[in-house]
């Protein structure tokens, strides 16, 4: 998962819905590759101007400071090769194999999981060298051997990479992995072997690189930090070559900001969190403009316990705030004019739903009785000033979110509002998105935090945020992605058995079962799926659209510019 940040029937679409569910990774129809789709009748030439929220941090996709989803949107799906892309696949959404591979890879499941690979003799990198097994085993010892490192996840379940073939890459695991179509892909992707092999990977790549295995590239000095990024079609990209000049990222962090420059057409389209003011702007209406919302995404916006430090290594604190909370009135504040009005109620993003219990959390609406007894259950009483105190302390709490975020921010004044009246003062401490997300979170310098997770597959992804073994220590470099320091023995084993039994339903059924535990615990409280909304130029031609899990600019060597 990074952080951040088929549509439900009740959605509001305002203007002109003109998604057209695209492949991604190169881009394509719902149901074709992407790299097979054509852009023959979209125009030639331009330079298409977007609006980035976000800049990341570092562009080493694999070492901890990648976190970012906007990094992954706008360069990383663009340019580096991923086995296996996130399509639209019926009124879901499922794995596809890109142009990097000739078709499904082979999967052998006993006496242990082996995947082949076949490469497409086509597969080249920008330099025209070819792409070979030796780039699979390179970006896996890369991660399993490498220090600070974002996530390891199911690359530490491989036992070997055999590149002997250069064509055919094979891939043994010790220990199974259910997910293994997110792997040499995924939040990662490939990287040049031939160009990085024997040098420092991370100050190669940090601050961008000039190679490319996708339909773009980054040209040198296109990245000038604080203002934009710039991409650029790679002459020898294998599958469909862009039809842009170039695409320029704008880094608009101030999502109010953003918006004004999109009305000022500085910007063709951007992708901007649902910030109250500009929800009220859609709502009345941009003329020249195609608008998308849903709330069928890949994300999930919670609050994050510490669950390793005081005062939510306490159970019956952290569900005493799930029954202090008028959920339902935070998400209606936030979203309800793009109809989004309950509270989600499990740790599953919505486009996972096959895989979660969608009620496990429902438990936790406003009850201030509730509050009462499990806070005295506790040890706790409540003093004259309406706080509550045990062992002569009174009860404190900082909640720390990203700066700048205006949604965010309020939406902790009504927390602040509605858990004073519970008894909970709660302070605010926010911090830059690179601290949070780099520093403060993976080292618990903090006691419940605001944000969304992100997926960057299509599968559950909570072993790696709630598996004991994934709490980051100063061992591991703070390198697990555990933040919560969550450690139920059951939430262990059963996302261990979804990430390495091969068996979809029973995975299925694993990730089920694990939701009411979770919530039996509060290991954190879900409180929104965070819609995501796409706004774009009527000038923009192709199949524009959003992927919930690559982004929306998935395809955009499909696009072109009308005058």
């Amino acid at each position: 998962m990074r952080h951040v940040r088929h549509s439900s029937p009740f959605f509001v679409l305002l203007l002109a819905l003109a998604l057209v569910a695209a492949a991604c990774g190169g881009g394509g129809s719902s149901n074709t590759s992407s790299n097979a789709a054509s852009n023959a009748n979209v125009p030639a030439g331009g330079t298409l101007v977007v609006g980035a929220e976000q800049e990341p941090d570092c562009m080493d996709w694999i070492g901890s400071c990648s976190g970012s989803s906007w990094g992954y949107w706008i360069t990383n799906v663009e340019t580096t090769p991923h086995a296996y892309n996130v399509v639209k696949m019926g009124a879901g959404w499922g794995y596809q194999p890109s142009n990097l591979i000739t078709g499904e890879a082979d999967l052998k499941t006993s006496p242990q999981q082996v995947v082949t690979y076949h490469i497409n003799p086509a597969a080249k990198w920008s330099d025209g060298q070819p792409i070979t097994a030796h780039d699979f085993k390179y970006i896996w010892s890369q991660i399993v051997n490498g220090s600070d490192i974002y996530d390891t996840t199911g690359y530490a379940n491989i036992q070997s990479v055999d590149d002997s073939n250069p064509s055919t890459p094979v891939v043994t695991f010790k220990t199974n992995y259910a997910d293994w179509k997110s792997l040499f892909g995924g939040q990662y992707g490939l990287m040049p072997s031939h160009l990085l092999e024997g040098k420092d990977r991370d100050k190669e790549t940090a601050d961008g690189y000039t190679w490319s295995g996708g339909p773009w590239m980054m040209p040198p000095g296109s990245w000038q930090k604080g203002t934009q990024v710039t991409l650029v079609p790679n002459p020898n990209y294998w599958g469909t070559k862009p039809k842009l000049d170039k695409i320029v990222y704008k880094f608009i962090t101030d999502t109010s900001a953003e918006f004004q420059a999109f009305k000022a057409n500085e910007t063709m389209i951007i992708y901007p969190q649902p910030q109250p003011d500009a929800v009220d702007q859609i709502k009345a209406g941009i003329p020249g403009v195609n608008q998308y919302f849903t709330d069928q995404t890949g994300n999930l916006e919670a609050l994050w316990f510490n669950n390793g430090k005081a005062p939510f290594n306490d159970v019956k604190v952290r569900q005493a705030w799930g029954y202090a909370l008028d959920r339902t009135a935070i998400v209606n504040r936030l979203f309800g004019p793009l109809g989004v009005k309950t509270p989600i109620n499990t740790i599953n993003p919505t486009i996972l739903a096959a895989y979660a219990d969608p009620t496990a959390w429902a438990q936790y609406t406003l009850d201030l009785g509730k509050v009462t007894q499990l806070m005295t259950s506790d040890g706790w009483t409540k003093g004259a000033d309406g706080i509550w105190a045990k062992g002569g302390q009174k009860f404190t709490a900082e909640i720390r979110s990203t700066t700048g975020n205006k949604r965010r921010e309020l939406t902790e004044q009504i927390l602040q509002q509605q858990l004073q009246a519970a008894g909970f003062p709660l302070t605010i401490n926010n911090a830059k998105a690179g601290d949070l997300f780099g520093s403060i979170l993976p080292k618990g310098d903090y006691e419940v935090a605001l944000y969304a997770q992100v997926l960057t597959s299509f599968s559950p992804s909570n072993c790696p945020i709630q598996c004991a073994n994934n709490i980051p220590t100063a061992a591991n470099q703070f390198s697990g992605q555990n933040w919560g320091r969550i450690n139920v023995p059951q939430l262990t084993t059963l996302y261990t058995k979804v990430d390495t039994d091969l068996n979809e339903s029973d995975r299925m059924a694993a990730n089920k079962q694990a939701d009411p535990i979770g919530a039996d615990n509060n290991v954190a409280l879900p409180v929104d799926p965070l819609p995501n909304i796409l706004l774009w130029s009527k000038k923009i031609a192709g199949p524009v659209g959003d992927n919930p899990i690559m982004g929306p600019f998935f395809n955009s060597n499909l696009w072109g510019l009308s005058q």
